[in-house]
């Protein structure tokens, strides 16, 4: 039997960078941070999110957590 265990952890800001002039879609940017501990919440990662997001000059749009796994046989 298989068993995954999450080795690393990455946290994203994406932010709104405005409207392209030519298209007039969004046009986003984002921040990612490594080695974000694995076991750190949801709302661990919101707070330091909102945090960064306040220094910003762009808007947040949203946040993401990207999580590595490895898969080992047990």
């Amino acid at each position: 039997m298989a068993a995954a265990q999450k080795v690393g952890s990455r946290l994203t800001l994406i932010l709104d960078d405005g409207d392209d002039m030519m298209t007039g879609e969004t046009v986003y940017k984002s921040k990612s941070f490594n080695n974000v501990k694995p076991e750190a919440t949801a709302d661990q990662l919101y707070a330091i999110a909102t945090a960064v997001a306040g220094l910003q000059e762009r808007p947040l749009y949203t946040i993401e957590r990207n999580d590595e796994s490895e898969i080992t046989e047990e």
